[in-house]
Formats: C-alpha cells, structure tokens, sequence
C-alpha cells in the first residue's frame, strides 16, 4: 500500500493577504482559486511538489455555523491555535532572511535542536505557525 500526503488545509481570515506571503514571500505557486458560497479557496504548493497542495481556507468554512462558532474559529486563527506547517529548506539562515526581509512576523530565529534540524518560526499573516527545517549535517 502506498500512502502519501495530498493536500493539508490552512485556515486564513484574508486570502489576498495570505497570497501575498504564500506565493510572493515564500515562493509557492497558486494552483486553484475557486470562490462558492460567500467563501473562497486558494490552493498552492512548491513548484517541486506537484503532488502536495496546501488550501487556504476560510476560517470556518461551514455556512451552517453559528455565530458562536464562528467567534470561536475567529479567536483561535487570531491566536495562532489552529494549525501549523512545517517546510523543509536547504538553508535555514538565507529562508530566514528573506522571510523576516519581507515583515514575516519571527517567532525563532535559526537554531539547531538537538533532534537534527537547523530550524527557525514565523507566523503567517493570520497568525498560524510556520516552521523552516534544514537537517543538520552528520
């Protein structure tokens, strides 16, 4: 049996401002925009994954929502609690640069960790967290 990774999901409140990190910082190309119901999607992924797609979505993309779920969605993207991505970089220092170059908001800078990786952190512009890996050489 051969199991890979498709496609993950990113919650966004703005989608022309996570477009503007996603594929202009960070160099992602966008596959698929698509707009249904009052909500969008945009879809993109690394030029060397064709396979591996990430969907930013609505926050709640459900329109049978309360209001009151939808609050709640809204404070957890707000604090960075829904979801988390990690990239894997040849060059942990130089992805740094240019994140934090573009305003990236830095939660680490480079550090090696004792499990292998050089790694540093951001928030992406609605506030869910992205890692930057680069293994460590043996």
């Amino acid at each position: 049996m051969d199991i890979r990774l498709s496609d993950c999901f990113i919650a966004v409140d703005d989608h022309d401002k996570a477009l503007a990190f996603y594929r202009d910082v960070l160099g992602l190309e966008v596959r698929n925009d698509v707009a249904f119901e009052g909500m969008r999607w945009v879809t993109v992924g690394a030029p060397s994954q064709p396979d591996v797609n990430i969907v930013l979505e609505p926050p709640l993309a459900n329109p049978n929502a309360s209001p009151a779920d939808k609050q709640v969605m809204a404070e957890l993207l707000a604090k960075g609690l829904l979801r988390g991505v990690i990239f894997s970089t040849d060059d942990c220092d130089a992805t740094f640069e240019r994140i934090s170059a573009a305003g990236g908001e830095v939660l680490q800078e480079p550090m090696d960790q004792f499990y292998g990786v050089r790694d540093c952190a951001f928030r992406d512009p609605a506030g869910n967290l992205l890692r930057f890996t680069q293994p460590l050489a043996k």
